[in-house]
């Protein structure tokens, strides 16, 4: 099955948008479903990664309805989650008060150069209309050192694991949007916003390109997710 929502080049951000906004309502209901309450596993291993301390700011980008935004600022750092959709804010706005919450676009990040000593994504960086661009301005806007970390959905490199886990997403999860959102595509775009996006390898290519330290990829459940982390 194939989804309405994929669209390259300068329609994409559009259609993102308006599937975002979409589905906000069950979002975090259908995130539980589709990954078996994983997410939530993943998402704390992320911000254990990120190791953030009490004096520290931390940025949260494609933040959602602001669940990792809100582990962070639970370890005591500032934090601030942004997202471009208006409804997902409604959302993270609702979670935590003391979260700073910006409507912005990551591509964009409307802060200074140096600014921040974690950066974070989660299911965020392969719906950018410009993922390379996403991970410039992480790096712009991190000071020296700082912790940039990202989980998206992978590829395996196992052809049978791999084979599996796309019929998964390509008949499973568009199910579980038709039934709990009434919106089939919004789910299907994932498998084919995941064909067009390098994944494992070409993301920790990218943050070597741009000059990162210690890079290193976390393959979680043989490569179905992942999560990347390097210093700035």
């Amino acid at each position: 099955m194939r989804g309405s929502y994929y669209q390259p080049g300068d329609r994409r951000a559009a259609e993102v948008q308006a599937l975002f906004s979409a589905i906000a309502p069950r979002y975090d209901l259908i995130n539980d479903l589709q990954s078996f309450w994983l997410h939530r596993l993943w998402k704390r291993r992320l911000v254990r990664l990120a190791a953030p301390q009490p004096t520290e700011r931390a940025l949260d980008l494609c933040c959602g309805t602001g669940d990792i935004a809100e582990r962070l600022a639970k370890r005591g750092a500032s934090v601030c989650g942004l997202d471009f959709s208006s409804p997902m804010l409604a959302g993270a706005r609702a979670r935590m008060a003391r979260v700073q919450w910006l409507q912005a676009d990551a591509q964009q990040i409307p802060f200074p150069d140096n600014y921040f000593d974690i950066i974070t994504i989660g299911y965020g960086l392969r719906n950018l209309s410009d993922w390379r661009r996403g991970l410039a301005e992480m790096r712009r806007a991190a000071k020296p050192g700082a912790r940039l970390l990202m989980l998206d959905f992978g590829k395996p490199r196992n052809p049978l694991w791999r084979t599996i886990y796309f019929a998964y997403l390509r008949r499973a999860v568009p199910l579980h949007g038709r039934m709990f959102c009434g919106n089939a595509a919004a789910y299907a775009y994932i498998l084919e916003s995941l064909e067009h996006y390098p994944a494992q390898e070409g993301v920790a290519a990218e943050l070597q390109r741009l000059g990162c330290t210690q890079v290193r990829t976390i393959n979680l459940l043989g490569g179905i997710m992942s999560i990347h982390y390097a210093l700035a």
